[in-house]
């Protein structure tokens, strides 16, 4: 039989690939409930535990985020060349275990009624350091798994399976806190167990290297380099870090939750899932239909509908219309993400996958975290309401310009490495083909 009639027509026909889906599902799951139930406890504990106004418990809201971004600032480098150096499995499983011992202490610290602001703040920081190690190692697996012609199905299930969990996970995780506060901790301990057990049965992959061993930190500065000289990739890269920073709500969902739209908990979980509704509906569509033309302008109109559906969020009083604004404003950001993380998978070096994918993942938390910690700040003069209305403004202002300064973005046209360096340096070079 030819190797062309036995390559399999699908990703799901890769049995490593199930296993790696199946983990990644059950650790987002996991982490996104413990995220958004820590936020929830955060703002809560300074309103009744502190007496803090509303201002300024959201106000809390904003450090929980930078705490949360400090550990990724500090420890992404280190993760990135982790992910090339070691097996990544191990490299996972390291991250899930630091993650499960949270969770547990969450737990624990629940039921016993001894949560306080800085021990939240701690374990906050210490999700955040086990994260940063996860993110890259995980993104690295899948192009060693899959053949690079099913790795753009491969990045839109891993994309899809990464949302259903985002919409399961705190909608659960909320319903379970309802029941009893500590349950969904013990839960995503159990869960993280599971997806670290389910990745190391995949088969080991180490990155393949070419030449004499570079020192670390030589390493780590060929990532950022290969980055930054590469224009596509940093334009999707930055366009996607100064939007969300700007445009984020995620961080003031908590107060909309509880003091603007009044639902509670209950209503937390549905309003934290929902924009991975919309991403979720948009992933399943590109993994039976990639993008494939005009991917550039695509990412640049889905960016500015974020924007835009970020503002009607922020103007809504409606609990419908803000779940619709905000899974409107997950399709938009899928998309990006889609973009850029086919960009990566496919044009970056096997050898250094893992740096690249952690400068990719520092963007994302400098986004998301530092996002958090913006509104947070803007809150405390503006409201909750006027800090993501302006972040939405923000956003559509950033790809406006984005689109001027980063030609390269509107003119692109699919996925090949048009705009790549021609010539990458000795040491990044792609392994032979085998």
């Amino acid at each position: 039989m030819s190797a062309s009639l036995s390559e399999p027509t699908s990703p799901l026909r890769i049995a490593d690939y199930r296993r790696y889906l199946l983990a990644r599902f059950l650790a987002t799951f996991a982490t996104l409930a413990m995220v958004v139930l820590i936020g929830y406890q955060t703002y809560d504990v300074a309103r009744e535990e502190y007496g803090m106004g509303l201002r300024d418990a959201a106000l809390m809201l904003g450090l929980l985020g930078a705490a949360q971004f400090v550990p990724l600032f500090l420890l992404t480098p280190v993760a990135g060349v982790a992910a090339d150096r070691f097996d990544r499995r191990c490299v996972v499983l390291f991250a899930n275990t630091i993650d499960c011992g949270i969770a547990l202490a969450l737990a624990f610290a629940t039921a016993a009624d001894a949560l306080t602001l800085p021990l939240l703040f701690t374990l906050a920081a210490a999700h955040g350091a086990a994260r940063v190690f996860n993110g890259p190692a995980l993104s690295a697996i899948a192009p060693n798994i899959v053949p690079p012609s099913l790795l753009p199905k491969a990045i839109a299930l891993s994309s899809m399976a990464w949302q259903a969990a985002t919409v399961i996970g705190p909608a659960a995780g909320g319903f379970l806190f309802a029941e009893s506060a500590s349950l969904p901790y013990f839960v995503a301990a159990g869960l993280l167990l599971i997806s670290a057990l389910l990745i190391m049965s995949v088969r080991p992959v180490r990155a393949v290297h070419q030449g004499p061993p570079r020192h670390p930190l030589r390493q780590i500065v060929d990532g950022f380099t290969f980055v930054r000289r590469e224009r596509f990739l940093f334009g999707c890269i930055t366009l996607d870090l100064f939007a969300v920073l700007l445009g984020g709500a995620t961080a003031m969902l908590p107060v909309f939750a509880r003091d603007i739209l009044h639902v509670g908990p209950q209503g937390l979980g549905l309003m934290r899932g929902a924009p991975a509704v919309g991403a979720a509906l948009v992933a399943a569509w590109l993994s039976w239909k990639p993008l494939e033309n005009n991917v550039g302008v695509k990412m640049l109109w889905a960016v500015a509908g974020f924007g835009a559906a970020t503002i009607v969020f922020a103007l809504s009083r409606n609990f419908v219309l803000s779940l619709a604004m905000l899974g409107l404003l997950g399709a938009g950001d899928m998309i990006s993400v889609f973009v850029r993380n086919s960009l990566i998978q496919l044009n970056t070096p096997d050898a250094m996958r893992g740096r690249v994918s952690a400068i990719s993942g520092l963007a994302i938390s400098a986004s998301n975290e530092l996002g958090e910690f913006r509104a947070g700040l803007m809150a405390g003069l503006l409201g909750a309401a006027g800090a993501v209305a302006f972040g939405g403004v923000g956003a559509i202002v950033v790809t406006a310009i984005w689109a001027v300064i980063f030609p390269e973005l509107r003119q692109a046209r699919t996925f090949a490495p048009t705009f790549l360096h021609p010539d990458p340096p000795r040491d990044q070079a792609k392994e032979p083909a085998t």
